[in-house]
């Protein structure tokens, strides 16, 4: 199993973003992406920090429903 990285929220926003997630909107330092999918929508929230903490990443990708493995093989 890869281990998480510590990555900019910018980062981690453009990786979303090549899975299919788009930006709904931006509440504050928070920017919110959805998903459709068939068994309905995916929502995850991301906090525009320079460097995200890895149980924020971990959290993330947890809302998002993507594995660490499939997030972290682009790197």
């Amino acid at each position: 199993m890869t281990k998480l990285r510590r990555i900019s929220a910018q980062q981690a926003i453009r990786r979303l973003e090549k899975r299919g997630f788009q930006k709904i909107r931006q509440h504050g330092s928070h920017i919110i992406l959805k998903k459709s999918t068939e068994d309905g929508e995916i929502g995850c929230v991301v906090p525009l920090h320079r460097e995200l903490a890895i149980g924020t990443l971990a959290g993330i990708l947890r809302q998002a429903k993507i594995t660490i493995d499939e997030f972290m093989k682009d790197i």
